[in-house]
């Protein structure tokens, strides 16, 4: 079981920005759901969007999102609890160091990010490596 976390605020300084790496072409008011096939593994129906409080984890999920669209990052705000991502977290990163987060509620699009910075060349393929050996020896997304 994965502790959900609260998404209201007492204080504004205690406000976290939340950004989500896509390819998809979206605009502030706009909602990303579940319920699109994954960009990850056999591409099933995706049961959660995923979200993440840095700005180097929405890279990645912008650099290695499917299809021939732009990378972007977007600044979401979440609309109901979320949870740690036990595709980046468990045993793999104890603690969520990258802040990755998933949910079965809409994200809410709020803006862009335009002036980030993708990885380079080098290490970006590097981790397309490792994400195809991963898919040849059947290791799937934990989506349960």
């Amino acid at each position: 079981m994965h502790k959900e976390k609260s998404i209201e605020s007492t204080n504004d300084q205690d406000q976290v920005i939340y950004y989500h790496g896509t390819k998809a072409d979206l605009k502030p008011g706009d909602l990303i759901e579940p319920g699109y096939n994954s960009n990850y593994g056999t591409r099933k129906q995706a049961s959660y969007v995923y979200l993440t409080a840095t700005l180097d984890a929405a890279t990645w999920g912008a650099e290695l999102a499917l299809g021939d669209g732009q990378g972007r990052i977007y600044l979401v705000d979440p609309t109901g609890p979320f949870e740690d991502d036990p595709n980046l977290t468990d045993k793999k990163f104890p603690g969520n160091p990258t802040k990755s987060y998933r949910t079965k509620h809409p994200l809410h699009v709020t803006g862009e990010v335009s002036n980030w910075r993708g990885h380079s060349p080098e290490v970006l393929k590097a981790m397309k490596d490792h994400l195809e050996e991963l898919k040849r020896k059947g290791i799937e997304a934990i989506e349960d």
